[in-house]
């Protein structure tokens, strides 16, 4: 078996302790004097009276910190195959622009005036998404893809008062090769889910959504390519469909990172649609930070967009909130501004030509992984598929008893971050992987390396899979107690 890959100077599990556990009275620095008390310079609203801390010094808490940060898994520190969520290098040039003093310290409530430059940069990238996308307008307000989904159902709704169709379109049409967001958005707004199963190509059949198509359907749902990785090649005609039947086509762009550059959703067909920017424009995610979720509509929905929107008067720019039939403010203030400052920065040091080179690449490296392992684990859909793919360890698990989820355990003691498992359901032991374009072939090789070792291990003797992992700090859980019964509050033992 290949030696694995160091995992960085970390301990066994169990060797550190809380910071609650190892902590001595009296230990913590005294910067201040203490005369005079916190409850003679602060106001007894602010006071709190049980605070039970530790006592540290700051560098005992500092290193503390320090040595659990290293434990953590990150695109820094790995590769990180994640289908769907596109964990790709985050280029520091974006963070750099981003803690440009004038952006950084700029306060959310200055008046227009003052923040012509950031005004301007929001602008600039409303028409950029809007041209690459094929959309009439956009608005940068949703915090996060989820995020202006809502959005988009909201608008949906105002679209079809409008009309006096709101009483009878009731329907969001959601194929299961869809994000897997898209029907708890639906639910979120009132619709009525109508789950839309693929045909034997991993597709939406048009005959298919022909049969639930009619006077209910309000919004159909899709994500292209799916989420299996296959690019919809019906998408006009199940566009046309739809429109067809009076509805609004809705695309899903957790996947843009497949197409940008080289096909528009706005031609395919598609009225409204979102971007999740911390994916397709590298933006740093992950870990429940913060998001950015741009929202494109064509020009029949651009008045209903979120508000504020930043307009152009001659060379001045200002937030706009007077409009009429907007559906209102998604979230306070007017974006994640530092994540638009990071996306545009993207898109000016690519350029449109390199944003489709990026797609290109995307796809190149999923095809490349996907052919080199389809002889060790079953690839259900073995065509081309596009920047991501999904295999099966169906015939593992019935060979053997390996899970997919023990494959994806075992790649953690090879030093790589699992893949999406166990998504999307119509795959039985499914595991979705998507290698960026940021990854290089000998990331790659080692990646297909690992799995093909890992899978051939099982073949031959089964057990050690089935532990896994092994090497890393945390050792293999009880995945249904924990989430069931967590534990994250320390308290101390009766005996202390």
């Amino acid at each position: 078996m290949p030696e694995p890959i160091s995992l960085g100077t970390v301990q066994p599990a169990g060797g550190v302790p809380l910071i609650f556990e190892n902590a001595e009275a009296g230990r913590a620095n005294t910067y201040f004097a203490s005369e005079g008390g916190l409850k003679e310079r602060l106001p007894q609203s602010v006071l709190r009276l049980a605070l039970p801390l530790p006592d540290h010094s700051e560098l005992d808490v500092v290193r503390h910190f320090t040595a659990l940060s290293q434990r953590t898994f990150s695109i820094d520190s790995g590769f990180y195959p994640l289908g769907s969520c596109t964990m790709k290098y985050n280029p520091r040039v974006n963070d750099a622009m981003a803690n440009l003093p004038g952006f950084r310290e700029l306060h959310p409530l200055v008046p227009d005036e003052m923040a012509q430059g950031a005004l301007a940069l929001m602008y600039d990238l409303e028409r950029l998404l809007s041209n690459i996308f094929g959309m009439a307008a956009f608005s940068l307000n949703p915090a996060a893809g989820a995020h202006a989904e809502l959005a988009a159902l909201l608008i949906a709704k105002a679209y079809f008062r409008d009309k006096g169709e709101g009483a009878r379109r009731t329907t969001v049409i959601v194929p299961d090769t869809a994000h897997g967001t898209n029907p708890a958005s639906a639910a979120m707004v009132g619709y009525r889910v109508l789950s839309l199963r693929s045909d034997a190509r991993g597709r939406v059949g048009v005959d298919d959504l022909a049969k639930v198509l009619g006077a209910d359907t309000a919004v159909c749902m899709m994500t292209n390519p799916n989420t299996l990785g296959l690019f919809e090649d019906h998408i006009a005609e199940i566009a046309a469909a739809v429109h067809a039947a009076g509805g609004l086509m809705y695309y899903d762009g957790a996947n843009a990172n497949a197409l940008m550059g080289n096909a528009r959703p706005g031609d395919m067909g598609f009225d409204l649609m979102h971007l999740n920017t911390h994916k397709t424009f590298s933006i740093p995610h992950g870990g429940g930070g913060a998001g950015h979720g741009p929202i494109g509509v064509a020009a029949h929905l651009a008045k209903y967009l979120p508000t504020p929107v930043v307009i152009k008067e001659q060379d001045v720019y200002r937030l706009e909130f007077d409009r009429p039939d907007t559906i209102g403010a998604m979230r306070s203030f007017w974006s994640n501004f530092a994540h638009a400052v990071r996306a545009l920065t993207y898109i000016r040091a690519n350029g449109v030509e390199g944003l489709g080179r990026i797609s290109q690449l995307a796809v190149l490296n999923a095809n490349y992984v996907r052919v080199k392992v389809r002889d060790v684990l079953q690839t259900p859909y073995d065509e081309p598929c596009r920047h991501e793919f999904v295999a099966s360890a169906q015939e593992l698990k019935r060979e053997t008893g390996v899970r997919a989820l023990d494959i994806a355990k075992a790649l953690l003691d090879r030093g790589f971050h699992a893949p999406t498992m166990y998504f999307p359901l119509l795959v039985p032991e499914c595991l979705m992987i998507e290698p960026t374009e940021t990854e290089s072939k000998a990331t790659l090789d080692a990646f297909i390396d690992a799995l093909r070792d890992i899978v051939e291990q099982a073949r031959r003797e089964p057990e050690p899979v089935l532990q896994s992992p092994r090497r890393t700090p945390v050792r293999r859980i009880d995945e249904t107690r924990a989430a069931r019964q967590p534990d994250l509050r320390w308290s101390p033992s009766p005996s202390a």
